[in-house]
Parts: structure tokens; sequence; C-alpha cells
């Protein structure tokens, strides 16, 4: 008989978007929680940390190691986040001080810690938990509910200007576009600007938490924004049928369906905007047992 709500994780994968490029995803779990961290793709004009192959690598996996590490059925979560932000901050300002804030590391989260009572999630930034109940209702979650349809309509504009996501260098390439994404992204942690996991502590005062309602099981696949584009962006799935198509065919085949949306049917991003052709992608299929 089950006397505490439990995870169990039944698939887990996390592939690269650009092969010849860092992963700068993390996922991790243990018996309280099961969570997907998202490194942001770096603004700067170089790269500031060696360990990990990017700087975005490098926060992601400090952040995984801290939270596989620390996080029991009792942890508050934003007592962990401070301490590995703490941690991080001290070590990137002190080997590399006037950085300018738009190339800080950083990364979105999404986790599911179970408590002694019940299941929680937990995020910051654009990924999310896709939570099917055995009744057969969905439902996503995610800290950031507007994010996705923002950051096509961003994209869009930069496609409709340059011609494409590979034209002119891609994003980064471009001037305009990437004066834009620096601004955005220095606007990160500051009041009234999107909270993510990064060198900011106070970022752990801000942490999206929302009680979800598992009543005896339910299924859940956490994951970051790259496998949500296959709800929010391609509209090949809805949030029910997309843990059922992972409970049936596992992760691995949805991802091979991800790219090739992305790189035989849209490579230029014409009919579905974004600004990577390809993004890191990873997931977690999850039981819960409450």
């Amino acid at each position: 008989m089950i006397t505490e709500p439990r995870i169990s994780v039944l698939d887990a994968v996390s592939d690269p978007g650009n092969p010849a490029k860092a992963n700068e995803d993390r996922f991790g779990h243990n018996e309280a929680c099961a969570f997907v961290i998202d490194g942001a793709t770096g603004l700067g004009d170089r790269q500031y940390i060696d360990a990990d192959g990017s700087d975005a690598a490098w926060i992601a996996a400090r952040f995984a190691d801290g939270f596989q590490r620390g996080i029991t059925r009792k942890t508050a979560i934003s007592d962990i986040a401070r301490a590995v932000s703490e941690k991080a901050r001290k070590d990137f300002t002190g080997s590399h001080p006037g950085v300018p804030r738009y190339a800080w590391p950083l990364s979105a989260f999404a986790m599911i810690h179970a408590t002694d009572e019940a299941f929680d999630f937990y995020g910051l930034g654009d990924s999310c938990v896709f939570l099917l109940q055995d009744d057969g209702s969905a439902s996503l979650h995610t800290a950031i509910p507007g994010a996705y349809t923002r950051e096509q309509e961003h994209a869009r504009s930069h496609i409709a200007r340059t011609g494409g996501i590979n034209k002119g260098g891609g994003a980064l390439g471009d001037t305009e576009t990437l004066a834009a994404l620096r601004r955005h992204r220095e606007s990160q942690n500051t009041p009234g600007g999107i909270w993510t996991l990064g060198l900011v502590p106070e970022a752990a005062d801000h942490l999206v938490h929302e009680r979800l309602p598992v009543k005896t099981r339910a299924h859940a696949v956490i994951c970051s924004d790259g496998l949500a584009d296959l709800v929010v962006l391609y509209a090949r799935y809805d949030a029910a049928s997309l843990v059922r198509t992972a409970l049936d065919k596992g992760l691995r085949p949805m991802i091979e369906e991800l790219r090739q949306l992305e790189r035989e049917i849209d490579p230029e991003g014409l009919r579905y905007p974004r600004f990577k052709q390809s993004d890191d992608t990873t997931a977690i299929l999850a039981e819960l047992s409450a």
C-alpha cells in the first residue's frame, strides 16, 4: 500500500539542438523530486566558464547537482535555489568581474516535488509540466503562461525582417535582434522582469508554486520548451495526447518527430516562427502515485 506520494520515473531523455555544441539542458530526480533545467543561450561576446561547454550549461549543471543532492520531502525549494545561486554568483563574478548583465548565465526550470502529503509544481521561466489524470483530464503548468506566444511573436518579427532563421547569421548575428534580446535578458531577475535561476539569489523569492491536483494516480511529462513546442508551436498534440503518446511510445520518438519538423518541414521558421532551427530538448516521463 502506498503511504506517501511517490514519483516513479518511467523515461528520460536529453537531446542537443545542435550536436556540435554543448547541450545546455539538464535533468535530475531523486526520491522527492523530478526536474528539468533549461540553460538560456548565451548573449555575450565570449564564453566565461570553461566547464561544461558553455556558461549556460555550467549554470544548469550547478542547479541540477544542487537540486538532486539537496531536495528532500521536507526541503524548502527556495532555500536550495538561493544557496546554489549565491555560490554560483560568487564563483562567476569573483573570476570575471564586470561582465555585462546580459551575459550572466541563467536558466529556466520545472519541477515536481513530492512532500509527505502532496505533489507540488515549482518553476521559473518557460519550462513546464504536462499533467494527465487517470480520469483523462489534463493540464499545463508553467511559471509564465504567456511566454510561448510572446516568443513566437518576437521570432515572427525577426524572420519577417531577415527572411529566415539562418539568414544573416541567425538571431545572434543580426544586430537589431541581438540588441533586443540583450535588453530583455538584462531585465530578467529585476523587479518587473522575468525571474530565472542564475546569479541572482533573490530569484528564490519568486519561485512559482502550485499544488498539483493528484488524487490517486497521474502521469506527467516534465520538459524544457523544446519538447513543449510540439504542443504550443507545432500543435501536433494537446496536453493529454502528449503524455499518452509518451506512455505508449516513449520520449525518443517524439524528439525525432520534433527534429523532423525543425530540420526538414520548416528549417527557416517561415511556418513555425522561432529563433533557432533546433532547440536543446529534455523531458522526463513520470508516474505520480498519491
